[in-house]
Order: structure tokens, then sequence, then C-alpha cells
């Protein structure tokens, strides 16, 4: 049986350590045998996602990483980021399945729960998951979105930050007791190491939004299932050569901006 390929697009142009800790999220125990994941980083970006502008810039780049997937021979693609920018885009134009982290999560926490509550970094991704929320219909599913004030390393992610993790856990449990949540989402990918300790001490179901895009993913095309073209028709008239020259050129601005 040959190897199923998944893309799984990095929202930003990173590579070293940066680009191993996105691929942490996803622990080779994971990938069932007869699949590989290659996470692909874009050409360029925005900086914080935290601003509908930062969001149609995001959309751009994850989107122009993503319309080559078929032809590159993937059967699948993952969006690593949480404010699932590009996925609607890409579904128009791809017909293997594209998965992102929020509508994967949300829905699954439907299926775990009553009532889910987004857990996030900061006040200015909030804007993302009302978005996702009204999109997706789950405004009666949802608890509450709650944030800790503090503005997320892009880079580094919560590594070595014990503090911020007793911070995730304080907030959950409010989302808990307050406000009826029997189920917790991470708002964020680049929040999957706070997983593990969540989870542990938590007495309700944690969501890992990357982790459950990529197993969402892995069953879609085990399946033989994609996203139906009549909620995502294809372009009648691409114009993939023009989008990847347009992202060519940002190559020549810096990431971040200095």
């Amino acid at each position: 049986m040959a190897t199923k390929r998944i893309k799984f697009i990095v929202p930003f142009p990173l590579s070293g350590k940066g680009l191993r800790l996105r691929e942490a999220q996803l622990p080779k125990r994971f990938i069932r045998p007869g699949f590989k994941v290659d996470f692909v980083p874009v050409k360029n970006s925005a900086v914080w996602f935290d601003s509908y502008y930062d969001s149609t810039v995001a959309d751009f780049f994850l989107f122009e990483e993503g319309i080559s997937a078929e032809r590159e021979g993937y059967d699948a693609v993952c969006i690593d980021t949480a404010s699932d920018s590009g996925l609607h885009g890409l579904r128009s134009r791809l017909k293997i399945p594209v998965v992102a982290p929020s509508v994967a999560s949300m829905h699954l926490a439907c299926m775990l729960g009553h009532k889910f509550t987004v857990l996030t970094m900061w006040e200015r991704w909030v804007f993302l998951y009302s978005k996702h929320l009204e999109e997706y219909k789950l405004w009666d599913r949802c608890a509450s979105v709650r944030n800790i004030g503090q503005e997320p390393n892009l880079v580094s992610l919560l590594e070595g930050k014990k503090e911020t993790l007793k911070k995730l856990e304080a907030e959950a449990l409010k989302a808990i007791a307050e406000d009826g949540a029997d189920v917790i989402m991470l708002g964020s990918t680049t929040m999957h190491q706070a997983h593990d300790y969540l989870s542990k001490k938590l007495p309700v179901p944690v969501l890992n939004p990357g982790l459950v895009a990529y197993k969402i993913a892995e069953v879609l095309v085990e399946l033989n299932l994609s996203q139906s073209k009549a909620a995502y028709p294809a372009p009648q008239t691409p114009r993939d050569d023009m989008v990847h020259a347009m992202a060519e050129t940002a190559r020549k601005f810096s990431w971040p901006p200095k």
C-alpha cells in the first residue's frame, strides 16, 4: 500500500529550532503506519494574527503554500494555526481534504461534552474565535472564550514557562466552575506544550488543536472522504501562477519585519 502524505503548513517562515518546535506538536507515536507528514513553512506571513488585517495577510500565504499540494503528491493538507487561515480557499481549490485546527476541535468538543471553552493566551486573539463560532454556528455550544492576558512568543512558544502553565490552569478551572465548560480547547497550536500539563490537572478533556486536525485528516484519507464540492465549488479560472509569483516577491521582505 502506497504511503499517504500529509502536508502540514506552518503559518510562519520558520526554520531550525522554531520549525522543530512546531513539529513537536505531532509526536511520531501519533502518526499511523502508512502516513508521512511534512511540516512546510510559508514564504512569508503576518506577525501576530492579532487583527483582521493580519488575518487577511495570513490567509494569503497559507493559501499560496497549499494550492500546489495535489500536484506535489499529497493526500491531505493540515493548517498549523487555530486561525484556520486559508481553509476555505484551499477547500475550494483542492479535491484532497483540507483540515484546520479550530473547525476540527470545536466540532470534536461538541462530541465530547455540552459546552466548551476556548482557552487562549491574550485578548487580541479573541476576535478569531468569535469569527469561527459565528461561521461554524457554534455559539450555543461555547461556554466562554478565556485568555490569560499574556502576549505569546511565536518562536519559542511556551518552552520553560511554568508560570504560564499555572495561569492557564487557573483560567481553565474558572471556565469549568463559573462558565459551565465541560471541555477545554487550547486556542492556538503554539500552545501545544501546555496540553500534557493541563490534561493531568483538569477534570475535563483538553483538546490540542493541531493534533486533533492531523488525526481528523488521517481519518478522512482512510475513509476516502473530502470536503463537498457543492459547499466549496472549484474556481472556473484558477490563477495559481499569479498567486505563487506574488508570494515569491514577498520573500524579499524580512520576517518578522525589522
